[in-house]
């Protein structure tokens, strides 16, 4: 009888772990899937690649050339904000509270965007740099372990879409890891490749199962 209580006991002591691992999102060691880590600037990407269809390597412009993709330097941001401080309808409502008050607009500078002056030095009022400045220090997302070797130039060069890796960025406020970037995973996608499973490639596209290809 006592025996048998131990027995029902562990069991039902193994379930419940069981619907508690399942029940909390807790990934395996190395899976930072669905991260989404909050930014210094909330960058929006929706905004960016989808709204703008700004394309992804006139920010990332190490990814076709290089193993990183790189964060882009403020001052790519600033060839745009230097002339854009605030989203489009804000500046539409100042501008018609300035006719209904009959003076002048006044210059609107989002949150964020004033956050980007902040780190590069630049005053909207007087449309210069006052040399003060405060980095910008955003937090990594996509973070391989350091015995695997990726490179984004190889893959770009492959015909590779970023949403491969990535998901579908463009539609994120905030970016977050869509998928849970394991071995198993880039394996997988590397045999696809070979056995004529994923299309928009090139037509001489290899992608290697060599271990000493990523872990070098």
């Amino acid at each position: 009888m006592r025996q048998s209580l131990i027995v029902t006991g562990l069991i039902l002591l193994i379930a419940g772990t069981l619907v508690f691992l399942r029940s909390v999102n807790i990934n395996r060691i190395g899976n930072n899937q669905g991260y989404a880590p909050e930014q210094p600037i909330e960058f929006s990407h929706r905004v960016h690649s989808n709204d703008l269809e700004i394309d992804c390597l006139y920010c990332h412009s190490g990814a076709e050339k290089s193993r990183a993709a790189g964060i882009p330097a403020a001052g790519t941001c600033m060839n745009c904000h230097r002339f854009v401080s605030a989203p489009w309808d804000s500046v539409q409502v100042e501008n018609q509270r300035a006719e209904e008050a009959d003076r002048d607009p006044r210059l609107v500078v989002s949150g964020e965007i004033g956050n980007l002056y902040d780190a590069v030095g630049f005053n909207p009022d007087s449309m210069e740099y006052t040399g003060a400045r405060e980095p910008i220090v955003w937090t990594r997302v996509h973070d391989l372990p350091d015995f695997v070797q990726f490179n984004h130039s190889r893959h770009l060069s492959a015909g590779v879409e970023c949403q491969e890796c990535h998901g579908q960025v463009q539609n994120m406020e905030r970016v977050q890891q869509a998928t849970d970037l394991s071995m198993g995973w880039c394996v997988n996608c590397h045999r696809d490749v070979n056995n004529g499973r994923k299309s928009g490639l090139l037509n001489d596209a290899y992608a290697s199962t060599d271990c000493g290809v990523c872990h070098y």
